[in-house]
């Protein structure tokens, strides 16, 4: 473990030595002369790595709503789907409940009159059916 803790410290020592002698060798090049050029280049070079930094971070935010509405789109048609589903299957059902509902209760009128009340309700509850399906597709709707 001191192995490795000292051969850390050598490299850093290494590191920070190189790291020096280079910015004291961009430094001692000018002989300390600070001008209002290399001032204003190195401003401006700051200056086109902020910009450039952020119109890439823009770009990025671009790409990210366009994915974010690509998903947003599929969701909507997913649950206009959905809806589409319900209702459909809810008619499907009880258009096939009344079917058998109003074929027996003709039957049954036609032999006993005064049955049409019992039958007229039977009807009723098999078109239920069909404002239930529909009930849910507005239900889906309205998360969507």
């Amino acid at each position: 473990m001191k192995k490795k803790i000292f051969v850390l410290g050598i490299v850093s020592i290494i590191a920070l030595g190189i790291l020096c002698t280079k910015c004291f060798a961009v430094t001692s090049k000018n002989t300390n002369i600070v001008t209002e050029e290399t001032v204003q280049s190195i401003v401006d070079e700051k200056i086109k790595t902020a910009v450039d930094g952020a119109m890439a971070q823009v770009q990025e935010n671009i790409e990210s709503n366009d994915e974010q509405k690509e998903q947003e789109q599929s969701k909507n048609g997913i649950g206009m789907i959905a809806a589409a589903i319900a209702t459909g299957l809810g008619c499907i059902g009880a258009g096939i409940a009344v079917a058998v509902v109003a074929s027996s209760a003709v039957g049954a009128i036609s032999e006993n009159p005064s049955l049409l009340g019992k039958t007229i309700i039977f009807a009723g509850l098999a078109e239920g059916i069909a404002i239930y399906g529909l009930i849910i597709a507005i239900m889906i709707l309205n998360k969507v």
